[in-house]
């Protein structure tokens, strides 16, 4: 599996020669290793690639994301098959028992809620407490909607009781950037594995291509809370863009084991399909990070 983080966000033209992506600039030439890549961010509309390139990309499961004219993740390149047995995992997903989806769902939401009550107290928010009894109170599948009230809790706590999530600000576009490059670290792991993401535990959006990653991804969206209040909210730059990126390079910590997030990202996905498969909740291993 690849490693590196490759982000173009100037006029360039990609290709694809000899195993290497060819970057070339109005100045000068770069080469990257396609095996040695993870995640390709095409982060300047002037970037055109070739469609060589993208083949070989999507052969070594390189998770490519585009962003639009304002350096906003925009799409991204799904292959439409990522593993070898992807019509006997799709079988599975489409059979996964409904009380082990609400089982593994209960155990996702109680570990978002958590990490919730764990930021806030860092930050001495009193709210903590309130958040914490949330979790106490939390019922199988979140059947009294804790979740939405600890969202609106959370997210009046850090940034002010006049926030919302719909705000145009930079909060929001610094959250919906990390939240996004996080979204596809996890696509790409649910399509390497052979499954859809379409079909989710929870989210049944029918617009929503996406919504068994946005079921994974709650209990990890803490790690770009977290560095969004650290954030001077009066720009959102390339540099807090970069730094959002490199989030997939941050240390956590997943059965037992210090891992790159990008990795532990990995061994928590299979988790979850594991315990899907196996009707077993115990088999899931959360991501443990400091917040």
């Amino acid at each position: 599996m690849g490693w590196r983080i490759v982000v173009v966000d100037s006029r360039a033209k990609l290709d694809f020669k000899m195993n290497y992506m060819v970057i070339r600039k109005d100045v000068g030439c770069e080469r990257v290793y396609v095996s040695e890549m993870q995640v390709l961010i095409v982060a300047s509309t002037a970037v055109s690639l070739t469609a060589a390139l993208l083949n070989q990309l999507t052969k070594a499961k390189v998770k490519v994301v585009f962003c639009d004219e304002k350096f906003n993740p925009a799409s991204e390149l799904v292959a439409l098959y990522g593993s070898h047995n992807t019509s006997k995992c799709c079988r599975d997903q489409i059979a996964w028992n409904e009380k082990t989806k609400q089982a593994v769902w209960t155990v996702l939401v109680r570990e978002k809620i958590n990490n919730q009550a764990k930021l806030l107290k860092r930050l001495k928010k009193e709210e903590y407490s309130l958040i914490e009894s949330y979790v106490s109170d939390m019922m199988f599948n979140d059947e009294s909607h804790r979740e939405g009230h600890a969202a609106k809790v959370y997210f009046n706590s850090l940034f002010g009781k006049l926030f919302t999530r719909d705000d145009a600000s930079n909060i929001n576009a610094a959250l919906d950037y990390g939240y996004t490059i996080l979204l596809s670290a996890i696509n790409r792991e649910i399509v390497a594995m052979g499954y859809l993401t379409q079909f989710g535990i929870n989210h049944c959006n029918q617009y929503n291509p996406f919504n068994l990653s946005c079921d994974v991804i709650e209990p990890l969206r803490g790690i770009v809370d977290k560095y969004v209040v650290g954030l001077k909210h009066s720009n959102f730059t390339r540099k807090e863009r970069l730094e959002l990126i490199d989030l997939l390079n941050k240390q956590v910590k997943i059965d037992g084991n210090r891992q790159y997030l990008s990795a532990a990202i990995k061994i928590y996905c299979k988790s979850i399909f594991d315990a899907l498969n196996e009707n077993d909740v115990n088999l899931i291993r959360l991501v443990e990070y400091e917040l």
